[in-house]
């Protein structure tokens, strides 16, 4: 038999060995076994591993989202930055599974520190993670936050980071979608607040879209106001395509000429992405008084559809927009409302709302009789569909070393 071409790997020729002689699946042929265990929720993929060597190169193997994404097997993922990504590891949740899984921490920098309001974005098997607000030890004062310009990219089937060329302008608490089927991401707006200053922070109106197979950004027309804290969206209506930005802050003003307040945004502007590439503005979306800031909303695609479903957590109900008529509607109230100062988590996943809060923040007889550790390290998720108008209910336990802060994590949904 000839030697092996020096183009192959010795990961491949190891696996290529192991092949002629083992079995995935005792008592199976292999190309039975791996359609067998690349059914497998990707979330016991880690663990799985261990159980031998021919499964580790298996579950290690460049092919195996491929062959998942073919035999539709993919599952809905909630990936979660529980603190400061590059010293601390992301994780990656699967609810239907209840399990949790490690992702490796970001390419660390020895010069800064306390990375957040950054976004997190996912298309196809990569996260992208983009800006943010950081301290650097370079500068002066060391005490205040700058953005930052950063991006990074995680490919799950290579499982490993890469940096990614800059943006244009660096930024934090920003709006920031993916352009349906186009490879490219949008940013806009921003600043360089962090989450230890509450209204402090510079703000910023600059857009720029990211071309992922170029790896370049690219400046666009600039948002009508300066504006940071915004949500941003896509939406589709035929060949046309729209990128639409909501709520947030701008100018702040100040309590007895001492403490900075933000004056926050009512409305929403929306580009054309096809001809003009241009804002335009929709008008307030609420009355004066019914509520002073946009809530939390998760933006849900819809099957068969080219326009999401946008939805909006505020306090214990939650509200449907209606882009005819440019407001929000009541579409229904939380079974078990959290406490007023406990921190929420609101995500769409696989055409589920989920509103996520600690144990601890929910206000029940039964959780008052439980110990304290067990509620500051539990997740309570309140899970409704739209579509049935029925609830349903999750309790997890996460393997973080300390309470999550719902207010500052940073979560996305992945499918792989």
């Amino acid at each position: 038999m000839s030697p092996p071409s020096s183009s192959i790997s010795s990961e491949e020729a190891q696996s290529q060995t192991l092949t002629l002689n083992l079995s995935l699946i005792p008592g199976l042929p292999n190309d039975v076994a791996s359609l067998i265990l690349a059914s497998v929720p990707f979330s016991h993929h880690t663990r799985l591993k261990s159980i031998s060597k021919l499964w580790k190169i298996f579950f290690s193997s460049k092919n195996l989202i491929p062959l998942r994404q073919r035999d539709s097997k993919l599952s809905n993922l909630i990936c979660v930055f529980p603190e400061d990504p590059l010293v601390g590891s992301p994780y990656l949740f699967d609810p239907e599974n209840s399990a949790w899984c490690p992702l490796p921490p970001m390419p660390c920098n020895p010069y800064v520190y306390g990375l957040c309001n950054f976004s997190s974005i996912s298309i196809g098997s990569q996260l992208y993670v983009l800006g943010g607000s950081l301290f650097d030890s370079r500068s002066f004062p060391m005490d205040r936050p700058t953005p930052s310009a950063a991006a990074f990219r995680f490919d799950f089937v290579n499982n490993s980071w890469e940096c990614l060329s800059p943006m244009l302008s660096p930024r934090g608490s920003f709006a920031c979608a993916a352009v349906p089927g186009l490879d490219r991401i949008v940013v806009a707006g921003g600043g360089s607040r962090h989450n230890m200053f509450g209204a402090a922070g510079s703000r910023m109106s600059s857009v720029e879209m990211y071309d992922i197979g170029k790896d370049e950004w690219m400046a666009l027309d600039g948002l009508p106001r300066f504006r940071a804290g915004c949500v941003g969206f896509f939406v589709a209506n035929g060949d046309e395509r729209e990128f639409w930005v909501m709520g947030g802050y701008g100018e702040s003003r100040t309590i007895m000429g001492v403490f900075p307040m933000d004056e926050y945004y009512k409305d929403a502007v929306v580009m054309e992405l096809k001809d003009s590439w241009k804002w335009r503005e929709l008008g307030d979306m609420w009355e004066h008084g019914e509520r002073r800031r946009l809530g939390r909303t998760a933006v849900m695609e819809v099957a068969d559809r080219d326009v999401p479903d946008i939805f909006m957590l505020d306090g214990g109900d939650i509200f449907r927009y209606d882009m005819a008529s440019n407001r929000w509607w009541k579409e229904t109230s939380l079974p078990r409302k959290a406490m007023k100062d406990s921190s929420t988590g609101f995500f769409a996943l696989d055409g589920e709302l989920n509103v996520v809060t600690l144990m601890s923040g929910i206000d029940s007889a039964e959780n008052r009789k439980s110990r304290q550790q067990k509620k500051l390290s539990t997740l309570y998720m309140q899970i409704y569909n739209p579509s049935k108008k029925t609830w349903r209910s999750l309790i997890t336990k996460p393997p973080f070393h300390q309470p999550l802060d719902l207010k500052t994590a940073v979560m996305c949904s992945i499918r792989l």
